[in-house]
């Protein structure tokens, strides 16, 4: 324990409730209302000032809602957000799957917010159900947290919001590289709409385009002698995450590989779920996939880098969003992946493009290693604090 510091569990410091939600059968319960109703998938905003719906007295009056003050923590007891936490910066009423811890003169809300983010792992390991996970008041009101005097909480508070306004610059700069990028591409080659080049199908310029395994594999646990095997969840942020990834028996990727094996700069594209996704393969680690990716080689001489952006590109986008199949969950068919049209530039200009990319790639990876080497410290700092 630090000196000057008691632990209690929440429950025994503050006071917490929940809200409610006004029948959707009563149209008077929200139609000009002006009380902002707050959702649990609105939670993870850090500071709240607003949200999405508006509740009128009449459905305050005739529900369980209730208007929650002004530094009510609230945390997100429900489905994908649970364990997310924020802080009202107005007065506003909740749904059911929210938690709102009132406003205590022994905790700074801040402090409170990022002792709460802290014990996101805990709640998430207490959390029940399947598809939709939840944590009930009980959880929330047994967790134990520090309170050091006010003084101490507010130089913590200073502390952690000048590692996290660091990383969220530097987070921004990586989307100014990102807009830059972008802009390179339309001053060298214009839009699908307007360009001085030609326009072919992805087809004519790949060997092939091919989709993973469409059976589901049995995995291993066995890393050191199992196969790495992608999804389309590995590709959803423009880049391979080797972070997550699951493995498959050699046995089973020697199957696989006689009908596609995947080398450096072939491009995996998402075809299920978040669609039309690219990313670039940059490494000669040996993997396979899953038929929710799509593997797209191309043929050569032709500039992978460039193919990458083109593909990228929210006109590519456009024309595989116009494609999608299926209900609920979006499919992107091969066939429609090998019609979609692209810009096709003089192969000299592709390189040239590839060369400033690469440039301002590494600018990137600069500044992502310097993200890292914050958020390990802003991580060693929450943990040294609040476990």
């Amino acid at each position: 324990m630090k000196e000057g510091w008691t632990y209690k569990k929440l429950g025994e410091v503050c006071e917490t409730s929940s809200g409610g939600t006004p029948s959707k059968n009563h149209k008077e319960y929200y139609e000009g209302g002006t009380i902002p109703w707050l959702r649990s998938g609105e939670v993870g905003q850090g500071l709240i000032y607003s949200s999405e719906l508006f509740i009128t007295e009449l459905g305050l009056q005739n529900s369980s809602a209730k208007i929650f003050p002004i530094d009510t923590v609230v945390i997100a007891m429900y489905g994908a957000t649970v364990g997310q936490v924020g802080i009202l910066k107005r007065e506003m009423a909740t749904n059911q799957a929210i938690c709102g811890i009132l406003p205590n003169e022994s905790l700074y809300p801040l402090f409170l917010l990022y002792c709460l983010k802290s014990k996101k792992p805990l709640f998430l390991k207490d959390a029940v159900g399947g598809a939709q996970p939840n944590i009930s008041q009980n959880i929330i009101k047994n967790t134990s947290i520090p309170i050091p005097p006010l003084s101490e909480q507010e130089r913590i508070v200073s502390e952690l919001d000048l590692l996290s306004g660091i990383i969220e610059k530097k987070k921004a700069q990586l989307k100014e590289y990102d807009q830059l990028a972008q802009s390179i591409f339309y001053d060298m080659f214009g839009d699908i709409y307007c360009t001085t080049f030609s326009k072919r199908p992805l087809i004519d310029i790949c060997e092939f385009i091919k989709d993973g395994t469409h059976q589901t594999p049995i995995y291993t646990e066995d890393k050191e002698n199992g196969i790495k095997f992608l999804s389309a969840k590995d590709v959803v942020e423009g880049v391979i995450n080797w972070n997550n990834i699951k493995y498959i028996p050699i046995d089973l990727h020697k199957e696989l590989q006689k009908r596609i094996a995947p080398q450096r700069n072939d491009l995996l594209l998402c075809k299920n779920g978040t669609t039309g996704i690219c990313a670039i393969v940059e490494t000669d680690e040996i993997f396979d996939i899953y038929v929710s990716l799509a593997l797209i080689r191309p043929k050569k001489p032709f500039c992978s880098k460039y193919l990458l952006y083109a593909i990228n590109n929210p006109f590519t986008k456009e024309q595989f969003n116009k494609s999608l199949k299926g209900v609920g969950v979006p499919n992107l068919h091969l066939g429609e992946i090998k019609k979609a049209k692209i810009i096709y530039p003089p192969l000299s200009l592709q390189q040239s493009f590839a060369e400033k990319i690469e440039a301002i790639e590494r600018q990137k990876a600069l500044i992502q290693q310097s993200i890292t080497e914050v958020e390990t410290l802003f991580n060693s700092r929450m943990d040294y604090y609040f476990n």
